[in-house]
């Protein structure tokens, strides 16, 4: 088959480049879209995975709504040209573009935080809905349901490979504790009326954890020039083997908290809307790997607590192999939903437990 790929941010490379090796290998022609942004062509380029971009996408939300059109058309000539037999992503523009060109589209859900008229465009137009069972939202007839988190796509012990050479690149021992925090600007179309930490949070929290371990940030958005000092300095593809050997993961982000809980580390989230998404709560309630505040003091207070304990880690092993053991893997269901499409969609809607 031609079956093309729209990919919007990093998560989304993580999310499909097994699939597209996999895929591939199996004889398949392979065609990604994506924006033109620097960490996620960073990304596609150390997988090694070709690309076509649609544009750059402005960084306030007006920006983003605006050029929306223009993107879409673009999008939609370079997907015409390639003659899918099947479109998969996430979005409206892959959603548009598959309805236009009368083909099936796969769209991969698993957040509540999509905004209403995003959502119901693209649940309107698209063919099968793919979504974590652990999702509140339900969307009917067209939704599939898989035992898993989208981070099990690139981080089942299937495809990840812990690498303890990132220490070198940390610069620090091996024996040496460290955490990685993460702050998210909030300026996403969906992200309207959101905040986790503030900058007064973001050097409180600094300046106590310094105290007990080594504090490297990775940001989403410019730092305060107080915290420059502890920006992470690695490839972004190398950013879950730091997860992986961090003693502790705090961030206003939801993907990288989950991604952290499912390598053994734990987790601590600060956003106003905590407790929305599915996958948080079960990582919270069922699992006890996360911690999810809608205070920054709170959060702080957490994270504060958790740093001066120790065997840490050794807890939370333990808590990822129950996980791993209930989880399946997901880039193999994916691989297999997209290779038998159309087929395998009432097999999988059958089935109780995948």
């Amino acid at each position: 088959m031609k079956i093309a790929f729209a990919i919007h941010t990093p998560g989304q490379v993580h999310l499909w480049h097994y699939p597209i090796i996999m895929l591939k290998e199996k004889g398949h022609d392979i065609m990604v879209l994506t924006r033109k942004e620097e960490s996620i062509i960073e990304l596609l380029n150390a997988y090694n995975i070709p690309f076509n971009t649609y544009g750059k996408v402005g960084r306030t939300r007006t920006s983003k709504i605006m050029g929306l059109p223009g993107h879409s058309v673009k999008s939609f000539n370079i997907i015409s040209r390639f003659k899918p037999n099947i479109i998969v992503g996430t979005g409206i523009i892959e959603a548009y573009s598959a309805f236009i060109l009368r083909k099936p589209s796969i769209i991969f859900e698993d957040t509540e935080g999509t905004p209403f008229l995003e959502r119901i465009q693209w649940e309107t137009l698209t063919n099968v809905i793919i979504t974590p069972d652990c999702l509140v939202k339900d969307f009917g007839a067209k939704q599939v349901r898989f035992s898993g988190y989208k981070e099990l796509a690139y981080l089942h012990p299937q495809w990840f490979i812990p690498d303890p050479t990132i220490y070198d690149e940390l610069k620090i021992k091996k024996d040496e504790k460290y955490v990685i925090l993460r702050f998210n600007p909030f300026d996403a179309v969906h992200d309207v009326g959101r905040y986790g930490f503030r900058v007064e949070d973001q050097l409180r929290l600094v300046k106590e954890l310094d105290h007990y371990a080594h504090v490297f940030i990775s940001p989403e958005a410019p730092l305060p020039k107080e915290l420059e000092k502890n920006r992470l300095l690695i490839p972004y593809h190398r950013i879950h083997q730091a997860l992986y050997y961090a003693d502790m993961f705090v961030s206003d982000t939801g993907t990288m908290v989950t991604e952290a809980a499912i390598l053994g580390t734990p987790a601590i989230q600060c956003y106003s809307d905590a407790g929305r998404c599915g996958n948080l709560a079960e990582l919270e309630h069922k699992y006890g790997m996360v911690y999810t505040f809608k205070e920054p003091d709170l959060a702080i207070a957490q994270a504060i607590s958790l740093v001066k304990q120790t065997n840490l880690k050794e807890q939370w092993n333990k808590k990822r192999q129950i996980l791993l053991r209930d989880k399946i893997d997901v880039t193999k269901f994916l691989v297999d939903f997209i290779e038998n499409y159309p087929t395998s969609f009432p097999n999988y809607k059958q089935k109780s437990n995948y």
